[in-house]
């Protein structure tokens, strides 16, 4: 899991270089077709990558963008559909049976398919109508890492490029260079954080419960971060969009409680305080951003603090929010005595 999670810089460039054709050609006959609703589906890790492709696709293309669990969308999207769809389904092996059912309750409804998968000739990439190939390489341990960082990439990816046919303008070119440089924010990320993870890690391992917060495209961050801790290391975790957490569940804070906060810049006076409220609690609080004026009042209000690289418009920040807490997740596993590369009870693919 540790060497996949150092792979992701390289991964990121094989997509880049690999993808880029592929993925304007399909943004621009997307573009033609007119698709005025997209649904996205996927599962676990790819259900994550899914919301955080709603709200890039939302907001760059101004269309309306959709995201639900496979297991759920026959169940969610009606019969008869009155305007022009498409559905975007992602998957790391492309062989799961609930993006496989998903995909043929699209099929029954006159749903076009966009399949975003790291598997290469997998029966979900023969299925659609359109393909892209994020080019992770094989992932050989069962919590997604990699796999979900090169799938982000690749929809931001077409996002940008669906945004471009949509309108050409400067800022929309100026956030495609910026996006072309995350495997080297990447790279700084890695080198710089892996230290102060694995202290925070140990430290906090006996923690029996773990909530991680984060707004906008972060909700999504935050859910993949519990992801992984449950997978990984058999404790109790659950992500919430920030303020939602005020909403009933900050009942359950105490001195066993382990808050994680990943901020932006532009939430970093709300964070402070949240933060000096859950301390109050008893809760230990981590919280995760970027290096800014304001780092040395995190790191007062805070038990611990991450800064990753700075320079992505806030909309791509998944790229960079979400590994340091992989490499939380790993390094709590191993202090736990756990084998993070085969979580008991879990499978690669769930069929």
């Amino acid at each position: 899991m540790l060497r996949e999670i150092f792979e992701e810089p390289e991964a990121l460039r094989r997509t880049i270089n690999l993808e880029r054709d592929r993925i304007e050609k399909i943004a621009s006959e997307v573009k033609s077709e007119n698709y005025e609703v997209i649904y996205i589906t996927g599962s676990g890790t790819s259900y994550h990558a899914g919301l955080a492709s709603q709200y890039a696709l939302s907001n760059l293309t101004g269309r309306v963008a959709t995201a639900l669990p496979a297991s759920e969308f026959h169940r969610w999207v009606p019969q008869n559909i009155m305007r022009k769809t498409l559905l975007m389904a992602i998957s790391q092996s492309g062989e799961s049976s609930d993006i496989l059912e998903a995909a043929e309750a699209a099929k029954q409804r006159g749903i076009p398919l966009l399949a975003v998968t790291n598997t290469l000739n997998s029966t979900l990439a023969r299925k659609a109508e359109f393909c892209i190939f994020p080019r992770s390489g094989k992932e050989l341990a069962v919590p997604a890492t990699k796999t979900y960082i090169t799938r982000l990439m690749a929809i931001f990816m077409f996002s940008l490029d669906l945004a471009l046919i949509n309108k050409k303008n400067d800022g929309f070119m100026e956030m495609k260079e910026n996006l072309m440089k995350t495997p080297q924010a990447l790279e700084k990320t890695l080198r710089s954080l892996r230290p102060q993870i694995r202290d925070a890690a140990e430290r906090f391992k006996d923690k029996k419960g773990i909530f991680l917060l984060g707004s906008g495209p972060n909700y999504a961050t935050a859910l993949e971060g519990a992801l992984k801790i449950k997978e990984t290391c058999m404790i109790f975790a659950e992500g919430f969009a920030t303020r939602e957490f005020l909403h009933g569940p900050m009942r359950l804070v105490d001195e066993e409680t382990l808050i994680i906060i990943i901020a932006l810049p532009d939430e970093i006076e709300d964070a402070v305080r949240l933060s000096n409220n859950l301390r109050n609690f008893g809760a230990s609080v981590i919280l995760i951003s970027e290096e800014s004026r304001d780092t040395e009042r995190l790191m007062e209000s805070s038990d611990a603090a991450f800064y990753v690289s700075s320079g992505l418009p806030k909309v791509f920040s998944p790229l960079l929010y979400v590994v340091p807490l992989q490499i939380f997740s790993y390094y709590t596993s191993v202090f736990k005595g756990f084998n993070p590369d085969k979580p008991e009870k879990l499978t690669k693919v769930v069929k």
